[in-house]
């Protein structure tokens, strides 16, 4: 008998459902997981919210467990923790993270899609977080940013914080939070960084990340780097192009602009490290009580497509929302 199951739906432009389906029948290399959360990475939810994703990166953009085509319908999600009720003996039982949907069981197949048993020391609350993590941690290698550099990580949302989270650790370094929110000056001193509002950000620094998916933060970021400094873009702006400050200083200063995106793991590190080990290496990372701070928000399943437009407005507040089912 088939075994029923309720997902999320981006079904037209700012349109959500929960539709209901059944569980394909379970192969020996399969998981069957329900679900306890999952997180509403904003960013490229927002944009398939509103159907931005440009068509040239529809496929690239598919997540490994997606239905549907972009723009829609689609069953869009990648921020998931739950039980595997059934599976795989080394993992039957376990509290798992895998890139799964908003749904509230499914079947991940081991043998394509990573299936990670949380570490102890990670919540499952908090391992919601480890798809941006993973996007941090790679970012950061995209960087080679080191002991004593000067770093500003311009745009405190999630993936600005995980950054910040992780080059606060690295030896000598001197680290600067810019945003325009006051309040992210709260994570800053969380993380033992500098903060500092965008007409006040350093200069003369050897690496900026740029984390705001806006034009002004973009130029801020290029704005803080001395001579030859390089600029991670992390941003991803969907089917809008934004406006690149690239006249004044920016070649005679010699400045490097390096786009980092998660779907690669950083040339730095292809030849040695598998897309699973990144991902065990990520949530390994989010064993930090200090990150459940990163999670403001909660709703239950059954309420997320009430909630999800007012979570995914623009300048919504707020960072990572946690859906309990």
């Amino acid at each position: 008998m088939a075994e029923a199951t309720r997902a999320l739906w981006y079904v037209s432009r700012r349109q959500v459902d929960l539709r209901d389906g059944t569980l394909d029948e379970r192969g020996p290399a399969d998981a069957r997981i329900r679900t306890l959360y999952s997180g509403v990475s904003r960013g490229t939810e927002r944009l398939v919210f509103n159907g931005l994703v440009a068509a040239p990166e529809r496929e690239r953009m598919r997540c490994p467990l997606q239905e549907g085509q972009l723009p829609f319908p689609v069953k869009y999600g990648y921020c998931t923790v739950g039980t595997v009720e059934a599976g795989p003996e080394a993992l039957a039982g376990r509290t798992v993270f895998t890139l799964g949907p908003h749904q509230d069981r499914f079947i991940a197949p081991t043998d394509r899609v990573s299936v990670v048993p949380l570490p102890e020391g990670v919540p499952a609350r908090r391992a919601i977080l480890a798809a941006n993590m993973e996007t941090a941690l790679n970012a950061v290698w995209d960087s080679g940013a080191g002991p004593g550099d000067r770093i500003v990580v311009v745009g405190g949302g999630v993936v600005g914080l995980l950054v910040t989270f992780i080059v606060s650790q690295i030896p000598g370094a001197e680290v600067t939070l810019v945003d325009i929110e006051p309040s992210r000056r709260s994570f800053a001193d969380l993380f033992g960084v500098r903060f500092s509002k965008p007409l006040d950000s350093p200069g003369d620094c050897d690496v900026a990340f740029h984390a705001s998916a806006t034009s002004g933060g973009l130029a801020c970021a290029l704005a803080c780097c001395g001579d030859e400094g390089s600029v991670v873009e992390l941003s991803w702006f969907g089917d809008h192009d934004p406006a690149v400050p690239l006249g004044a200083g920016f070649h005679s200063r010699r400045l490097k602009l390096i786009s980092s995106q998660v779907s690669m793991v950083a040339a730095s590190r292809r030849a040695r490290w598998t897309y699973r080990r990144r991902l065990e290496k990520a949530i390994a990372m989010l064993a930090d009580d200090r990150l459940d701070q990163l999670i403001t928000g909660e709703v239950a399943f059954a309420d997320l497509p009430a909630e999800l437009p007012r979570l995914l407005e623009p300048g919504a507040p707020g960072l990572m929302t946690a859906v309990r089912y």
